[in-house]
């Protein structure tokens, strides 16, 4: 389909188009734009773009939502190969706490994908710590209280009584730990449960390890929704330096390093220690993970592991988002975000401020940095739960089933939701939480295996 360069009025027919023809319209302009952007031509990308704004709209149908913030993105992506102009335009940029805490309550309160990830946790918490009088949770981003305060509940209905529980929250934000902690300390207070909270205002990369003050006898249980991740950005420094980092040319394991050197995680990072260091003989390149693995997600699951938590439970975004090229993740994205959209166009009115900010921030934000960033920039590296399983089996965890207890409390969640297109599927024992028939997020829980 050859693109129109007129100068006035120049895509008169593009308002004839019907919904559908329109949305396959999108695909074909969004992709077409897309290779252009990738090879460098600029001139007719630009000639797609403005094909495209004639047709998008973020407060349109699913596809024309989707094409503005591809779009966007794609935009993004061409002002980044200007760099003064790219500094010039975000020089004023400003994310306020306040949104980012907005934001991420709409997420919880609009979709059922934490809710589902939240009960699903707190059953296999309660299951793994049967019997347990000291538990520990260490929550590695405490930003929604609801969680636990179901899981308080629960412990307090426990037939031989509740535990001492301690929560250890992490978040870079210390009016989010605060808002918490008074919540959590409340409702324990109202069930006569004997509860700490332990705060820590940190990023997850500069986490000191001391501070969470893990204690010899208590049972300890890790929680880490959707924050995994991001420690797959790739370091080309640390990557030459130390392509799989466990063990040095001695046999050395680095997790007894790890032991040896308390500190901030980007301190250990950062340390002469990592020099030396070479894939052991059971790392080898044939592993389906060595050519892309990152030091610091080996570094920050070896972290874990060296906890010895009893139980640890992992969400993550189920979508194939780290490709190399920018086409393999356009296209990757654009089948799940179009999914995602679509379950808000399911059960939330187009013209709803609180759905718009939700996209426009959080969503947008997403597409934006994985088609418009590289290297360590490009934070939101989605992949698949089988890559999450052979990582995490890799670092000493051995995967743990969830129960039918726990995935039933799951089915009943999502029918009560109102809306038939939500699906919960088993795989290898975890759960797969999808729209239709498109996985969008996955729950997998694991042990520490010695």
């Amino acid at each position: 389909m050859s693109l129109s360069t007129g100068i006035e009025s120049p895509y008169p027919w593009l308002g004839e188009l019907k919904s559908e023809e329109r949305g396959l319209y999108l695909i074909h302009l969004l992709l077409t734009c897309a290779n252009h952007v990738a090879a460098g031509n600029l001139e007719n990308a630009e000639i797609a773009l403005g094909q495209i704004s004639q047709l998008a709209s973020a407060d349109g149908d699913t596809m024309q939502r989707i094409a503005a913030y591809f779009t966007e993105a794609l935009a993004h992506r061409v002002i980044k190969s200007l760099p003064g102009v790219y500094r010039a335009l975000n020089a004023t940029k400003i994310t306020l706490v306040s949104e980012e805490i907005l934001v991420r309550k709409l997420f919880f309160e609009m979709l059922p994908f934490l809710k589902v990830a939240f009960v699903l946790t707190n059953q296999a918490i309660i299951e793994a710590m049967e019997g347990e009088k000291m538990v520990h949770i260490i929550d590695l981003d405490a930003a929604e209280p609801a969680q636990w305060l179901a899981l308080l509940q629960a412990l307090s209905a426990r037939p031989e009584g509740p535990p001492h529980l301690r929560i250890t929250g992490i978040h870079q934000q210390k009016e989010v730990l605060d808002q918490m902690a008074h919540k959590l300390i409340e409702e324990a207070e109202r069930l006569d449960i004997p509860f700490q909270f332990n705060p820590i205002v940190s990023k997850l990369e500069n986490l000191d390890i001391e501070k969470l003050r893990v204690k010899t006898g208590e049972a300890l249980a890790i929680c880490s929704v959707l924050q995994l991740h991001p420690f797959l950005a790739s370091d080309d420094e640390l990557r030459k330096r130390s392509p799989v980092p466990l063990k040095n040319s001695n046999g050395i394991h680095l997790l007894r390093v790890l032991q040896m050197n308390q500190g901030t995680f980007g301190e250990l990072l950062e340390k002469d220690m990592v020099n030396g260091y070479s894939p052991s003989p059971d790392s080898t390149s044939s592993s389906p993970l060595s050519s892309t693995a990152s030091v610091k997600m080996d570094y920050f699951l070896n972290m874990l592991w060296s906890l010895s938590p009893k139980l640890m439970v992992v969400m993550e975004q189920d979508s194939n988002h780290n490709g190399s090229t920018l086409m393999e993740r356009l296209l990757e994205a654009l089948y799940s975000y179009a999914a995602l959209f679509d379950c808000l166009e399911s059960t939330v009115s187009r013209t709803s401020m609180e759905r718009l900010k939700m996209e426009k921030m959080l969503f947008g934000e997403e597409i934006k940095n994985i088609v418009a960033c590289e290297g360590a920039e490009r934070k939101e590296r989605h992949e698949k739960l089988e890559k999450w399983i052979q990582r995490l089996d890799l670092a000493g965890f051995g995967l743990v089933h969830l129960s039918y207890y726990g995935m039933l409390q799951a089915r009943r969640l999502l029918q009560g939701y109102g809306c038939d297109g939500y699906r919960i599927k088993e795989e290898n024992g975890c759960v797969v939480i999808c729209w239709q028939d498109r996985p969008l997020f996955s729950v997998s829980a694991w042990r520490c295996r010695k």
